[in-house]
């Protein structure tokens, strides 16, 4: 089976571009499954119920969260309603899941949302909190597990990866915004430390550069908005399990605007 995994999705320039590229990039890498992540889809902060519908409506299966995951309140409702999960590790009491379970050609799949502690929310330990789900999963014989760890620090994704690469078919990373150069494989695992948004590629993290840029000059915040017209980055990455969960071969996908698509494979140990 093919996955296909987009990173954070800022804002309208971020859905445009799935708008404009994702069905066709569905074909002509022959993808079973997409996920992406939507905690910024809507101006930059949370998720509402229409660029939910409209997301769905591009191709996209199901989404993963994070921090801003409930940022718009009306999310609240939409958990019922459409694919989403937030991270697992939020208290018991959260509204939501972090496991979504689903059957890709004949194989039990699961997606599991996972954040990480430094600089986010108050949530449950995320390591030793994967640790009893991943084995939860095994033992029921699902071998095909992918995992969005949503971290600020790429040393918690790094130790994730060697805390559970026998084991769970994909760990990609989200949150940064900024891509990182380490598409791997590593002993069956597909790993990247962060997939990197889609959305404005001329700005801070997405962002309007103006309160950024005055936040560091003077200490003072603001709001951060996301520019109405900007240069755009299409992010994603694609990969191809076997029937035991393990990962084949896996390629990085970016498009710049409505420039040629740029491929680059996976390094393979």
């Amino acid at each position: 089976m093919k996955i296909g995994f987009i990173g954070d999705i800022v804002g309208k320039p971020g859905r445009l571009m799935l708008k404009h590229h994702l069905e066709r990039l569905k074909q002509e890498h022959f993808i079973d499954f997409m996920i992406a992540n939507y905690e910024n889809a809507s101006h930059g902060f949370g998720l509402t119920e229409k660029n939910c519908v409209e997301l769905l409506g591009y191709g996209i299966d199901m989404m993963t969260g994070g921090n801003h995951s409930f940022d718009k309140k009306e999310i609240l409702k939409l958990f019922d309603k459409h694919p989403l999960v937030r991270p697992i590790n939020y208290p018991q009491e959260t509204v939501g899941e972090g496991l979504f379970q689903t059957t890709i050609l004949g194989h039990e799949t699961a997606v599991i949302n996972l954040m990480g502690h430094y600089t986010m929310p108050m949530v449950d330990n995320p390591f030793t909190m994967i640790m009893d789900v991943v084995k939860k999963l095994r033992s029921q014989c699902i071998k095909h597990i992918i995992i969005d760890m949503h971290a600020e620090a790429s040393s918690e994704k790094q130790a994730l990866l060697y805390m559970l690469k026998e084991k769970v078919s994909a760990i990609l990373g989200t949150h940064t915004h900024v891509a990182t150069d380490d598409l791997q494989i590593v002993d069956g695992c597909c790993y990247v430390t962060d997939i990197g948004m889609t959305g404005c590629r001329d700005g801070v993290i997405g962002m309007d550069p103006e309160v950024p840029v005055k936040r560091f000059l003077t200490g003072l915040g603001g709001h951060f908005d996301v520019a109405d017209e900007c240069k755009r980055i299409l992010q994603m990455v694609v990969f191809e399990l076997d029937e035991n969960g393990r990962c084949l071969d896996a390629e990085k996908i970016k498009i710049y605007d409505d420039n040629p698509k740029i491929v680059t494979q996976a390094w393979k140990e």
